[in-house]
């Protein structure tokens, strides 16, 4: 039974930090490029909107995770034109951005309100999802979960053991050395920052068709902001953003579980524990680093204009 209590609590953990790797992931890889994209919250929640839509329209969780992804590289899209293309401001883009995507989705999500669907169907291999322990940790969830833990090694892989890695991270820490070498810096970042959006766009997705299989606005809950904020907590490295995110998720849980006991503390202070949590986390990573210097990439957030 004890087992069964630990592999219960840990299910609900990574569930709850899966949307938190994924959109994170994605911001990393445009961060290590030298684009600080603040809009990651409104790609979250128009990807849910609009993956929501599509997977009641058309019965398929699939094509719903297809267009909440979508949604977001649609959205990252237009914020590398402005930032990449047209060098304007990457943090007043990127909050324009988030305001375009908190109205996008309401205007989608309008005739699905409350609507419920069925979630994302989660792996059953007889014989091994029963397993005691760790059986449906491992072989019990769904498409998006393993997705997130694949991204995750994915990217590690590509940032440090790939040649397009290394010139990835080379622009993120000098865009004019390296323009001065002959590679392509606004490519380089306006591709990562497409991969970041469709990433922060399945993230949303993972909340209205698994996490909570509904849509509701504003469902994402600053889980955007929890996601640019973990990058900085990982000193960008992925490994470290999933750890952030399962700190995070045990987090939320905890909060849950002491609304439950009724330990007669205020709900809203319950609810604040998650984000309170990852406050205290950069704090402490802060005043650790204060002697060691800045790990963020040299160029994060600065305009690059290409010399004539």
């Amino acid at each position: 039974m004890t087992l069964d209590i630990v592999q219960m609590v840990l299910v609900t953990v990574l569930a709850a930090a899966t949307p938190l790797i994924l959109a994170g992931i994605g911001e990393l890889v445009a961060e290590r490029s030298g684009v600080l994209n603040l809009g990651v919250e409104g790609m979250m929640i128009f990807g849910a909107a609009v993956s929501f839509a599509v997977a009641v329209q058309t019965g398929s969780t699939f094509l719903g995770a297809l267009g909440g992804a979508g949604a977001g590289l649609l959205l990252a899209a237009l914020f590398g034109i402005l930032t990449v293309g047209l060098a304007a401001n990457q943090v007043a883009s990127g909050l324009s951005l988030t305001i375009l995507g908190l109205g996008l989705s309401g205007l989608v999500g309008a005739n699905y309100v409350g609507m419920k669907r069925d979630p994302a169907p989660h792996l059953s291999l007889p014989g091994l999802t029963d397993l005691p322990g760790l059986g449906r940790l491992v072989f019990g969830q769904d498409a998006f979960v393993y997705t997130a833990v694949a991204l995750v090694a994915a990217v590690s892989w590509f940032l440090w053991r790939t040649r397009a890695g290394l010139t990835l991270r080379a622009i993120g820490d000098d865009h004019v050395a390296t323009h001065a070498l002959g590679l392509k810096v606004r490519k380089v970042r306006f591709l990562s920052v497409l991969f970041g959006g469709a990433c922060a766009g399945l993230g949303g997705a993972y909340l209205a068709l698994a996490y909570t299989p509904f849509w509701s606005p504003g469902m994402t809950a600053g889980r955007g902001w929890i996601a640019l904020a973990l990058v900085v907590f990982a000193s960008w490295r992925p490994l470290r953003v999933a750890a952030g995110a399962l700190l995070f998720g045990g987090a939320t849980v905890l909060q849950l579980h002491a609304q439950a006991a009724g330990l007669g503390l205020p709900g809203q202070l319950l609810s604040a524990l998650p984000y309170l949590a990852t406050i205290l986390a950069l704090v402490l990573l802060s005043l650790g680093q204060r002697h060691g210097g800045s790990l963020a990439p040299a160029s994060l957030g600065r305009v690059f204009t290409p010399s004539r």
